[in-house]
């Protein structure tokens, strides 16, 4: 039978992982805000390449998406009792 630790140890990754992805969304808009500047808002389709610490390669940030979850409030439960139409 297999023992908890493993099954404590990657719940305990979910909220890295999550503050991870978070950092990588901000590098990404960094990174993007500097090139085109803030006048152009990002289009939802667009991946930005960024460089990660500790690796050699690249990796590709869906930047639209992330800005958009972002600005609805992805992480944030709607209000209890309100109604949805």
């Amino acid at each position: 039978m297999p023992s908890p630790a493993p099954a404590a140890g990657r719940t305990a990754k979910g909220p890295h992982k999550a503050q991870q992805a978070f950092q990588r969304g901000l590098v990404a808009l960094a990174q993007w805000v500097e090139r085109e500047g803030t006048d152009r808002p990002v289009p939802r389709a667009h991946g930005e390449e960024i460089a990660v610490d500790g690796e050699a390669e690249t990796a590709v940030v869906k930047l639209g998406v992330w800005v958009s979850d972002a600005r609805a409030g992805a992480t944030s439960s709607p209000p209890t009792g309100s109604p949805r139409s």
